[in-house]
């Protein structure tokens, strides 16, 4: 069974029940499996060699999680091309890419959790009350330790977008 992880996390302040270890800095990053699309996954190999910024958001269609990709796709550009910028959610595969065009996001890749929770499960975000992914950031070295991260206490919050970035550039 799954750690249950409560008293760490709070939707408009009512607390949440987030499924799965709490990783820390130096953690090795767990394998995950997302989905790109309805056929193809996406595992931690799929970007190994880079660093890895894991912006982790409970969907696209809400104000915070909009603004937070938004601003990650903005910080892509700077950040060459040794970093790969992961938006993950459990949005279907079909509504990210429609919300990604709509928005004009195209340096961040969209990967969903819908299909099995293994990501949710494997990182510590996944909230048993709505079967979302929890807001959250990791930033992943080239050799898949965990060097940055950040598990909101609050899940209407903005995350820490500039101490990511930093720990971001810190590896290149």
């Amino acid at each position: 069974m799954a750690q249950e992880r409560t008293g760490v996390a709070t939707f408009k302040g009512n607390p949440l029940t987030l499924i799965g270890p709490e990783l820390k800095i130096g953690d090795q990053a767990p394998d995950f499996k997302l989905q790109k699309d309805l056929l193809e996954a996406a595992t931690l190999q799929d970007f190994a060699g880079k660093v890895k910024l894991i912006s982790v958001v409970p969907s696209l269609d809400t104000g915070v999680c909009d603004a937070q990709t938004r601003r990650f796709n903005q910080e892509a550009d700077s950040l060459g091309d040794q970093v790969v910028v992961l938006t993950v959610s459990v949005d279907l595969p079909f509504a990210q890419a429609r919300w990604c065009g709509a928005a004009g996001i195209d340096r961040v890749l969209t990967l969903s959790d819908y299909k099995d929770h293994s990501f949710g499960e494997a990182y510590g975000v996944f909230i048993k009350e709505f079967h979302l992914d929890h807001r959250a950031i990791f930033v992943i070295d080239q050799n898949d330790k965990i060097a940055y991260v950040e598990y909101l206490s609050e899940m209407a919050e903005h995350p820490d977008y500039d101490q990511a970035i930093a720990a971001v550039k810190k590896l290149v």
